[in-house]
């Protein structure tokens, strides 16, 4: 989803380096870091990834496996809470013997679900602005 107008969005500090990645990731897709005076505040806890295995070989060795991503996110303009949800992303990748090639499988996984929630965040909260934008023009223009 894409918006033409200014997304004045802070997305405050999110905790780890996962947490860092994905603040990165939606301050590029609001158009900028915003400081903490911004319009509107979006407060995000991005939980510790979760593996599980796929697919076994018959030796029993794990050939597969999934990482799961879930962020909770809250809106708020000028203090007042306007949106929260809940967002959940996951890959599925190859894991290998090889200790360089699992690691750089797994990092590979864990970037690309962060562009997920990213994307998945994004749209959330750009279609959440709009909407409290709307509603409190509608509502001045019927105080009028």
């Amino acid at each position: 989803m894409y918006t033409e107008r200014d997304t004045d969005i802070y997305v405050a500090p999110i905790s780890g380096i996962n947490g860092i990645d994905l603040r990165n990731g939606l301050n590029a897709k609001f158009g900028g870091v915003r400081d903490a005076n911004a319009k509107y505040t979006l407060t995000v806890t991005l939980k510790e990834p979760v593996t599980k295995y796929k697919a076994l070989e018959s030796t029993g060795d794990a050939t597969w496996q999934e990482i799961m991503l879930t962020a909770n996110y809250k809106l708020y303009s000028g203090g007042k809470q306007i949106a929260s949800g809940s967002e959940r992303a996951s890959e599925s990748y190859t894991f290998v013997r090889y200790l360089v090639a699992a690691n750089a499988s797994y990092n590979n996984a864990v970037q690309n679900t962060i562009q997920v929630l990213v994307d998945k965040i994004g749209a959330r909260v750009i279609t959440e602005t709009y909407r409290y934008e709307q509603k409190t023009q509608n509502k001045d223009a019927a105080d009028k």
